[in-house]
């Protein structure tokens, strides 16, 4: 098959178009035919990039773990899916990822695609999606009524948290720059705040939530705006042990874990109209180095993906 992969850790500049041994199916799996996958810019410094779950080296590696496709086969123990089903879902980081022809994925991160959408569509959700519905409703616990602040209303997972949110009835504020404002308020989100104009702290108070996907000084900031009692949701980094508490505040990171009943429900709101993916721009395979470069450099809204025209 053709495939992207990496021979070494490093940029975009390490990422190569070439033929690759189809990967291996094992107990649990579906080999998925790839119709498009979303990436992600940061996963080239991810270890679960350059490893296997036990941590020895898995090189050369494949990036790419959002995928839509079709199930061209399926192991043995698996009676969930078959052959032709059209799906998509999430493919465990330590694992070859979908920038390829064909990718294993284990069967319970797999979900039906949703019917409403094309695979390119379908591509961009699996990891924004999980990643702002786990934050939001289970370690955020949010439900109507309450307030959240989500960084980066404008991003890849930004963009789906502030319609997830605001679903939910959760009062939404969000920052975002000045040329997005009107787009994320577009969204759902209540009040935009840009960022570069104002500082969020004045804007939003005493809110249950907040959802990190800046860190740095904007996390550090961001325990300031929260209730007696409320969480910070990070996916950047960890919070320093102690400083939650200080606040009175909850504080959380985590990895965002594939699951299909998430997927399950996150298609039935695109197919409903409630949720609708975002594409910042579409590369073919060939082109996955232009693509994380343009990631890179780019703070267009929504997901970068990649076509994959399997044969």
């Amino acid at each position: 098959m053709k495939a992207i992969r990496v021979h070494a850790r490093g940029g975009p500049e390490q990422l190569v178009f070439e033929d690759a041994p189809e990967p291996e199916v094992r107990a649990g799996d579906v080999l998925v035919r790839v119709a498009g996958t979303g990436i992600t810019p940061t996963e080239l410094r991810w270890d679960e990039t350059y490893q296997h779950a036990d941590g020895t080296p898995r090189i050369p590696s494949i990036p790419g773990h959002e995928v839509s496709g079709v199930v061209e086969r399926v192991a043995a123990d698996v009676d969930d899916f078959r052959a032709g089903d059209a799906v998509y879902g999430l493919a465990d980081f330590p694992r070859d990822g979908a920038a390829a022809e064909f990718v294993a994925v284990r069967a319970g991160n797999l979900a039906r695609k949703p019917r409403s959408i094309g695979h390119m569509q379908a591509a961009s959700l699996p990891l924004a999606a999980l990643t702002a519905w786990q934050a939001l409703f289970e370690h955020g616990r949010l439900v109507a009524g309450q307030s959240a602040l989500i960084h980066a209303g404008a991003g890849g997972v930004g963009s789906l948290a502030v319609q997830l949110a605001h679903s939910r009835g959760v009062r939404v504020f969000a920052t975002a720059s000045a040329r997005d404002v009107a787009f994320v308020r577009s969204l759902g989100a209540d009040e935009v705040i840009d960022y570069h104009a104002e500082r969020f702290e004045e804007k939003a108070r005493d809110v249950d939530m907040v959802f990190d996907t800046v860190g740095g000084e904007t996390q550090e900031r961001s325990l300031g705006v929260l209730r007696s009692g409320g969480v910070l949701v990070s996916v950047v980094s960890p919070i320093p042990p102690g400083v939650a508490e200080q606040h009175g505040v909850r504080g959380v990171y985590f990895i965002v874990e594939g699951n299909r009943a998430q997927l399950d429900q996150i298609a039935a709101l695109v197919d409903e109209g409630t949720l609708k993916p975002i594409i910042a721009r579409a590369f073919p395979l060939a082109h996955a180095r232009e693509a994380f470069e343009f990631g890179a450099a780019s703070h267009t809204p929504g997901k970068i993906v990649l076509e994959v025209l399997a044969h």
